[in-house]
């Protein structure tokens, strides 16, 4: 899910008040000492990274982000008590290509960059986009975007994730085999094509995922354990109004995908890669605690991304002060800085 153009946006960045019995829950530190007045990463050993998008970043394939809108990342760092170790924003085939000036800013405080990199012209946002169809990638119509990419990448040098045509088991993107005139099989045959380039000029700095939405996802959509290197289940609880308009608990809706995906590829880490739930029918604050536990239980599970933003409702942790505390919470139990993480490239 990301941000279309004419989408009305708010997002109130005002701090939001926490009940004192959830301050003792929230590690506090200095900001004087933390990456641009956020949260210091930690150095507890424990497994899970979390990351975070936000309005900005969300927006960043028809509005490129810039250094000064990591703010809203130091807000929820400050807000769930924990550093972002992980840094998600959008791009596609149509903009303007890799920006390492992003990248080296989500470095220099400490975090990894992860771009959800969609091939479409998102200002377009059609499903039915024929420039884009999955043959023209494996044809190399789109060769030089994807090499421009990769040069870029293995240039800039430090770790970058990439989560490359995500919820492909959806029928709402171009590059789904459900839509837009795509064939099956054309999926994996597209992401090899990519990943062969990358190879090809040297970008092996890249973490590749492979993440599928929660629902039925098949083998054939997968390119294999060797073509990856972690896989993934992204997905909302869209409570009373949105999507299913039903509540539907962690479990149900994630449990039997992050199954299936991590059956497929077992040597592979696990991440939710773009996660959230609403407010409406359900209580939010219990949810977030539900995805803590599952996360506890599947110890393959070695990151999330929250969808931290208004969009169709408010996904935000702070939609409410029992949401932040059990994120906070959740965060303190079970967050580290993500594997791989290196020293910042100078800028």
């Amino acid at each position: 899910m990301r941000l279309r153009p004419g989408t009305l946006v708010t997002v109130a960045l005002s701090a939001s008040v926490v009940g004192l019995g959830s301050l003792a829950l929230v590690r506090t530190v200095d900001e004087a000492t933390s990456p641009r007045g956020g949260v210091a990463p930690t150095s507890t050993p424990r497994h899970l990274a979390i990351g975070v998008s936000t309005l900005s970043l969300a927006r960043n394939a028809t509005d490129p982000w810039e250094p000064a809108d990591l703010e809203e990342v130091d807000d929820f760092e400050r807000r769930a008590g924990v550093h972002a170790g992980i840094v998600m924003w959008f791009a596609d085939f149509a903009g303007a290509g890799f920006d390492p000036r992003q990248a080296r800013a989500v470095a220099r405080r400490g975090s990894v960059p992860e771009i959800s990199w969609e091939p479409w012209d998102a200002a377009s946002a059609k499903i039915n986009q024929p420039t884009y169809r999955l043959k023209t990638i494996i044809d190399g119509s789109h060769d030089a975007v994807i090499r421009g990419w990769a040069r870029g990448i293995a240039a800039y040098g430090a770790p970058v994730r990439l989560r490359f045509g995500h919820e492909m088991n959806g029928r709402w993107y171009p590059w789904a085999e459900l839509a837009n005139g795509n064939r099956p099989g054309e999926f994996v045959q597209a992401w090899r094509h990519v990943r062969e380039i990358f190879a090809a000029e040297g970008a092996s700095n890249v973490s590749w995922i492979w993440a599928p939405v929660a629902g039925t996802v098949t083998r054939e959509l997968f390119p294999g354990e060797a073509a990856v290197d972690e896989v993934g289940v992204s997905g909302f609880n869209g409570g009373a109004r949105l999507f299913r308009r039903e509540w539907r608990p962690f479990e149900t809706a994630f449990g039997p995908t992050l199954t299936a995906v991590h059956a497929m590829a077992p040597s592979k880490p696990v991440t939710l890669p773009e996660i959230a739930s609403a407010n409406a029918g359900g209580d939010k604050a219990e949810w977030i605690r539900e995805l803590f536990a599952a996360v506890a239980s599947r110890p393959y599970i070695r990151s999330l991304v929250w969808f931290n933003l208004v969009k169709e409702t408010d996904w935000r942790i702070e939609s409410s002060a029992a949401a932040q505390a059990a994120f906070a919470q959740g965060a303190a139990a079970s967050a580290t800085t993500p594997p791989g993480t290196t020293t910042p490239p100078a800028p």
